[in-house]
C-alpha cells in the first residue's frame, strides 16, 4: 500500500512549494502537510502547496507538527505507512522516493535517510549530530549515522504509540527512536545526499537550545536513577539508624526504590505499554538479583576495605547502574516480538 508524505513547516519559503510540485503524482497516496503556526503573511505559500493543509494556530514545534500529520495519516489513510521529509529543501525528491520505496520494502521497520557528514556542512549540523549522536548509542543500543534526519520512513505499526509520546520539539525526533527500541521495531538507514543551501539560513534548528533538549532526552535515565538512588539510600539510612540489620535496611530501600522507579521507569523513560504482569514481574527478578548482589559487594567493601556501609552501598550501586539500564533496555521494558515470545 502506497504511503502518506507528511511535510511539517514553519515559515517557510519556496521551496515547500516546489518540493510538493515535484512528489505531486508520484507514489504516494496522499501529501500532507502541516503549517505550524506560521502566521498569516505565509498563507500564499501554503496555498499553493497541492497538498492536504493541516494548521496550528500557533507554532507549537517539529514534534507537534509531526504528531498533527501522523494523527490525521492514521486516521484518513489507514495501513498506511508515514514518510517526513523537512520543507526547507533539504531533501532531495529522488532520496524521498528512495526511503518510500525502502519503507514499502521492510514495512515494519523505521527507516532513517541518512546523511553523511564529510566535506562543506555547516556547524549547526555538525553540532546537532555529534550531540544526538555521541550518547543515542546508549539510548537505542546500536550505532546511527544520522540522528536527527528529517527524512524518516515511519511504519503504521508505530504511528499510533508515537502519538502518545510527549515531547513537541526537535526532540520528538530522538524519542521516535526510543519508542521504536522498546517497541522492538528495527531500525534501518538508507544512504541519502546532504544538501545545505550557503549558510543553512531557512534551518530553525538552534544549536545550544535544541541540543540541550536532546540532551534531556537522554539523561532522562541518569536523573531517574539519580532520583531513585535518593530514595533507597534515605530508606536505607533511616532504616540503620533505626536499629534495623543491614539486610533488613537493605530490603526495606529496596522495597522503596521499587515502588518509585517502576511507574516512571515504564511510561516516562522506556515509553513501554506492555501488561504489568508481563514487565512488572521481570521487574522484580532484576531487582532481587540487583539486591543481592549490591547487599554482598556492599558486604565485601566494608569487611575488606573498611568503608562505612552508606559508602559502600552507593559504591555497589553506582557498579551496578549500567548493568540495570541494560538490562531494563533490552529485556524488561522492550515488547517482545511475535517470533521470540513464541
Amino acid at each position: 500500500m502506497p504511503n502518506v508524505l507528511l511535510i511539517p513547516a514553519y515559515r517557510p519559503g519556496a521551496e515547500l512549494v516546489a518540493l510538493v510540485e515535484r512528489v505531486s503524482g508520484t507514489a504516494f497516496r496522499a501529501v500532507v502537510v502541516v503549517d505550524d503556526g506560521s502566521g498569516p503573511e505565509y498563507a500564499t505559500v501554503f496555498g499553493s502547496c497541492r497538498a492536504t493543509v493541516l494548521a496550528h494556530e500557533e507554532n507549537l514545534g517539529k514534534g507537534a507538527a509531526l504528531k498533527t500529520g501522523m494523527a490525521h495519516a492514521a486516521a484518513m489513510h489507514p495501513g498506511c505507512g508515514v514518510v517526513t521529509a523537512d520543507a526547507d529543501g533539504q531533501h532531495d525528491p529522488d532520496d524521498i522516493l528512495r526511503v518510500a520505496s525502502r519503507l514499502e520494502r521492510e514495512r515494519n521497520c523505521l527507516v532513517l535517510g541518512a546523511r553523511q557528514f564529510d566535506g562543506d556542512v555547516p556547524a549547526r549540523s555538525r553540532i546537532g549530530n555529534r550531540v544526538a549522536g555521541l550518547m543515542v548509542r546508549a539510548l537505542v543500543g546500536q550505532r546511527l549515522e544520522d540522528t536527527q534526519t528529517g527524512l524518516r520512513g515511519v511504519p503504521e505499526r508505530l504511528l499510533i504509540d508515537l502519538l502518545a509520546v510527549r515531547s513537541n520539539g526537535y526532540e520528538f525526533e530522538l524519542d521516535m527512536l526510543a519508542a521504536a527500541k522498546h517497541l522492538s521495531v528495527p531500525i534501518v538507514e538508507e544512504p541519502i545526499r546532504t544538501i545545505y543551501e550557503p549558510g543553512n539560513t531557512k534551518s530553525h534548528f538552534h544549536p545550544f537550545r535544541d541540543s540541550m533538549r536532546i540532551g534531556f532526552v537522554l539523561t532522562r535515565f541518569s536523573l531517574l536513577s539519580l532520583a531513585t538512588a535518593a530514595v533507597d539510600n534515605s530508606v536505607f539510612i533511616i532504616g540503620l539508624h533505626a536499629g534495623l540489620a543491614t539486610a533488613t535496611a537493605q530490603a526495606a530501600a529496596r522495597a522503596a526504590s521499587v515502588l518509585f522507579n517502576y511507574p516512571l521507569a515504564r511510561r516516562a523513560v522506556f515509553f513501554s505499554r506492555q501488561p504489568h504482569p508481563a514487565t512488572f514481574s521481570r521487574f522484580l527478578i532484576l531487582v532481587a538479583t540487583s539486591g543481592f548482589l549490591s547487599y554482598h559487594l556492599l558486604g565485601w567493601l566494608h569487611q575488606r576495605l573498611g568503608w562505612s556501609l552508606i559508602v559502600s552501598k552507593m559504591a555497589a550501586e553506582s557498579a551496578l547502574f549500567l548493568v540495570n539500564f541494560l538490562v531494563q533496555r533490552d529485556f524488561i521494558f522492550r515488547r517482545r516480538t511475535q517470533k521470540s515470545e513464541s
